[in-house]
């Protein structure tokens, strides 16, 4: 055979080749365990050598009629050999990877990239590339337009964990339940990378719509068919459409149906004691049983108290206080804030743990809790309403101190009517206003320089709020921030409060025996009425010499414990400078702190 001849021959031969990877190809993926995306790409192929066998059919009857040499069919065959030898390149790789869904969809476009050069072949493998992407847009189209995934090969760049329950959300605190019940896989569609994050939180918000029964479908128009894609960048509009109305449609349901604000404004009322009317008579009612430890409390008594504080006062016109429950913890705050793990607490070691879990009484775990329903859930998950109550439980201990020493002071109060010359009384009645000072100083703080303000922004950011995402990260904000600044992610300066409302409570508990042992009450209430203003002028050296010298060892103690009591709690209070003076450069609110409480031990 001629040279000549041999080279257009050797030079067909590819095309052959290419004929035949590609039938093979067709047939392999045309089988139902490949995929939509290669059932597709599959068809687009078989239809392209339908053409391919047309024009052998039409060689062959060129040939027959004599009319065919190997020039002319070298110069036939020359249109196909480009596109024929790319899509073989496709196939190959394609076949050693064994690619499916979304890899098959990337391979295609970036070969049609490289071709940039060759008009016809890009043209065929955009081609290609648009017929396999139909099956895939159609599962894309469901999953924004309604939220469900019908996707029976797991082609799709979203994956489903149904193991995941809404539940989760009101029981667990580390529940993980909206940011990975849909989550997105790694192989993404290159055309549709920059807008995945869009249309993942597209069908999450339909599904929350769907799961409260709210049967809603994003509006669907000729314009908004996901069947075709390229440079006008059609599909972009069509999803962000898409999303906007999605997040709409379920803000104004989260906001007017299920009320979102009045919630979070009613757990304002409870669990940041904004309207503790309530707390002041269950405080009352309910101080016996708090006073016992903390596995000795029934939780059903405490329960019962609280709906009967609530009943009688004005809480009562508010149509979510029968959401109110208590609860009683097992450790201590700082214990309990050891344990959230998500928080940036500063660690330092509490060797008290031990005697603490020995000592604490249900004050220092009562604990108030709210009952949240889906969908709000998604916004007051566990974890939220757990930051509340760590609020919550340091506020009521704080108020607890605050009515003891309110309860000391009208102690002192009553007796400055007696003759208190020679005695403690003053001593100790200018020790109780430091400490009143200091717990109104402290509360003062959280309420009105932390809680009260922070509510505010975040009220006003939840009105502008676009989605409900946006919500949940101002919400999760409000809360991280009064958390630090109610100084219970700084264990040691919280611990440093912690004794000084410690020792305000043993001076408390210890003024009925200072009173009494300084102006001997008993005593002088059994006199008459006659002879109690002769006993009030009897100067001491006229009472019985033994009495007389009872009397004075007894003022002699009284002083010692007041003057002790007064040292430890100054000492306290001037150790506390240092620390807030070196964090209040890292965190500047704690310079308000230092100027409400640090002025407390000036008055003495």
């Amino acid at each position: 055979m001629d040279l000549a001849l041999q080279e257009f021959a050797r030079r067909i031969f590819p095309l052959c080749e290419s004929f035949l990877l590609i039938d093979q190809f067709v047939e392999s993926r045309s089988q139902f365990k490949n995929g939509l995306v290669n059932h597709a790409f599959a068809a687009a192929l078989r239809a392209l050598l339908l053409d391919y066998q047309a024009m052998v059919a039409q060689l062959e009857h060129q040939f027959r009629l004599g009319r065919l040499s190997i020039q002319g069919l070298w110069f036939y065959c020359q249109p196909m050999m480009g596109s024929m030898q790319a899509l073989s390149t496709v196939i190959q790789k394609a076949s050693a990877n064994n690619y499916a869904g979304s890899a098959v969809l990337n391979l295609l476009q970036s070969q049609a990239k490289a071709m940039a050069g060759d008009n016809a072949v890009r043209s065929l493998l955009e081609k290609m590339t648009q017929s396999a992407s139909n099956a895939y847009l159609s599962i894309l189209e469901r999953w924004i337009y309604e939220g469900v995934i019908d996707d029976p090969y797991g082609e799709f760049f979203i994956a489903e964990n149904k193991s995941l329950q809404k539940e989760s959300l009101t029981q667990d605190y580390e529940a993980k339940y909206w940011r990975e019940r849909y989550s997105l896989k790694e192989d993404i569609p290159s055309f549709l990378a920059n807008i995945a994050g869009i249309i993942l939180t597209t069908g999450k918000y339909l599904n929350v719509m769907r799961e409260c029964g709210h049967n809603v479908q994003v509006p669907v128009s000729e314009n908004s068919k996901l069947m075709t894609f390229g440079s006008n960048h059609h599909y972009l509009e069509c999803v962000k459409a898409a999303y906007d109305f999605a997040s709409g449609e379920l803000l104004n349901l989260i906001k007017e149906k299920y009320d979102l604000i009045g919630k979070l404004r009613s757990i304002k009322h409870y669990l940041l004691l904004d309207q503790g009317d309530f707390l002041v008579h269950f405080m009352d009612i309910a101080r016996e049983v708090l006073l016992k430890k903390h596995d000795e409390i029934s939780v059903e008594k405490l329960q019962s108290l609280l709906d009967l504080a609530l009943r009688t006062t004005a809480a009562a016109a508010d149509p979510c206080h029968e959401d109110l429950t208590c609860c009683v913890e097992r450790s201590s705050v700082l214990k309990g804030l050891s344990t959230l793990k998500d928080l940036d607490i500063r660690n330092v070691s509490d060797s008290n743990d031990l005697e603490e879990s020995i000592s604490i009484t249900g004050l220092e775990t009562f604990s108030l809790s709210y009952k949240i329903r889906w969908p709000l859930s998604i916004v007051i998950s566990r974890k939220a309403l757990t930051k509340y109550q760590l609020i919550f439980r340091f506020l009521f201990h704080c108020k607890h101190v605050e009515r003891q020493l309110c309860g000391a002071w009208q102690l002192h109060q009553g007796v400055r009517a007696l003759n208190t010359r020679g005695t403690a009384i003053s001593r100790s009645s200018l020790l109780c206003r430091s400490m009143l000072r200091f717990i109104n100083s402290l509360l003062h703080y959280l309420t009105f320089e932390v809680l009260e303000p922070n509510w505010h922004v975040m009220h006003g950011r939840l009105q502008t709020a676009k989605s409900i995402d946006e919500v949940i990260q101002h919400h999760d904000f409000f809360l991280d921030k009064c958390l630090r600044e109610c100084l219970l992610l700084l264990p040691e300066l919280l611990k440093k409060v912690g004794k000084l409302k410690s020792l305000c409570l043993q001076y408390a508990a210890a003024t009925q025996w200072l009173i009494s042992s300084s102006v001997d009450i008993p005593k002088l209430e059994e006199q008459s009425d006659g002879s109690l203003g002769s006993e009030r002028s009897k100067p001491l050296k006229s009472r019985n010499p033994s009495q007389a010298q009872k009397v004075m060892t007894r003022n002699s103690a009284v002083t010692d414990s007041i003057l002790k009591f007064e040292r430890e709690f100054n000492a306290e209070l001037q150790s506390l400078r240092p620390i807030l003076s070196s964090s209040s450069q890292a965190e500047p609110y704690l310079t308000h702190l230092a100027q409400w409480i640090l002025g407390v031990g000036n008055d003495q």
